[in-house]
């Protein structure tokens, strides 16, 4: 009876080893039932990469890092190798990539196939080419880190020149150069508003009765017969030329009669020359009575 108590017990804690072995691979996500197939990959730095970290393909995890084995003396130093399932077929060019599993900062394999096709097939515990793609947090620190790293040197560079110009007072001397424009701009806008609401309504004012002044004028003008008018002009002008071309009327024998014209011509002649006798006549007269003053009594 007791020796069977003893086998009881027995047979429970050997119950209790199997099932805790299964669970615990249960939970590391081992399926010891189904064979696998090693591949090995080498890197300089595995980046936290440990044991029993998930593989995948396109997302999908397939096994697990199987075992890391590390020789500092040799480059590159450490020899990662990963069981999947013998099921999965990898194509000659499948490269063994090292990338982060998620925010948390853990490490995976990612078995990256290639995008064109080839006619092999990598075989079991073959050397893959090994990759090591990088996390957001190194992304980050290459990338907009180092930019930031650049933008903060040139602002540096900004506040620097700025503190320069502020110690040597260009800058002050500008800023006061732009306070008195806007000075002189508020000024000449006050200047403007003071003339626009004084003198404008006047000069519109006059401007309107001048425009009514020509409209009226425009309006006379269009009343007045002007082709009447013209008429007349041509009748006077007509009636005089015909009075100048015709031998009968007294201005046409004026200017047509040649010896009328030569009989005028001698008249006038002959008043002058008797207008000069009589101007000779009274000057012998004004220099005798001269003399006869001046002669003694």
């Amino acid at each position: 009876m007791k020796h069977s108590r003893e086998i009881k017990v027995g047979i429970l804690a050997i119950l209790c080893a199997v099932i805790l072995y299964f669970g615990l691979n249960f939970l590391k996500g081992i399926n010891i039932f189904s064979s696998t197939a090693s591949y090995v990959g080498k890197y300089e730095n595995i980046n936290g990469l440990t044991e029993q970290a998930p593989v995948y393909i396109k997302g999908y995890q397939v096994g697990l890092v199987e075992r890391i084995q590390y020789d500092f003396t040799k480059n590159p130093a450490f020899v990662v190798s990963v069981s999947i399932d013998k099921n999965i077929q990898l194509p000659v060019g499948t490269e063994m990539a090292l990338r982060a599993d998620g925010l948390l900062g853990g490490m995976a394999i990612e078995m990256v196939l290639p995008t064109t096709a080839t006619t092999g097939l990598c075989q079991k515990g073959d050397t893959l080419k090994s990759v090591v793609v990088p996390g957001l947090f190194e992304s980050l620190e290459h990338g907009v880190l180092a930019k930031l790293d650049s933008v903060l040197g040139e602002t540096t560079t900004l506040m620097a020149t700025l503190n320069n110009e502020l110690s040597e007072g260009s800058l002050h001397q500008t800023l006061q150069n732009v306070e008195q424009i806007s000075y002189d701009l508020r000024v000449s806008g006050n200047d403007l508003r003071k003339l626009t609401h004084n003198h404008l309504p006047g000069i519109i004012a006059k401007v309107d009765s001048t425009v009514t002044s020509i409209s009226a004028l425009a309006n006379e003008v269009e009343q007045v017969n002007i082709a009447g008018l013209v008429d007349s002009i041509n009748t006077v002008v007509g009636g005089v030329n015909q009075a100048i071309q015709s031998h009968e009327g007294t201005l046409g024998l004026l200017l047509n009669d040649k010896a009328l014209y030569d009989n005028l011509n001698t008249t006038l002649i002959n008043l002058d020359n008797v207008v000069l006798g009589v101007d000779s006549i009274v000057t012998s007269i004004k220099a005798r009575a001269f003399i006869q003053k001046k002669l003694p009594k």
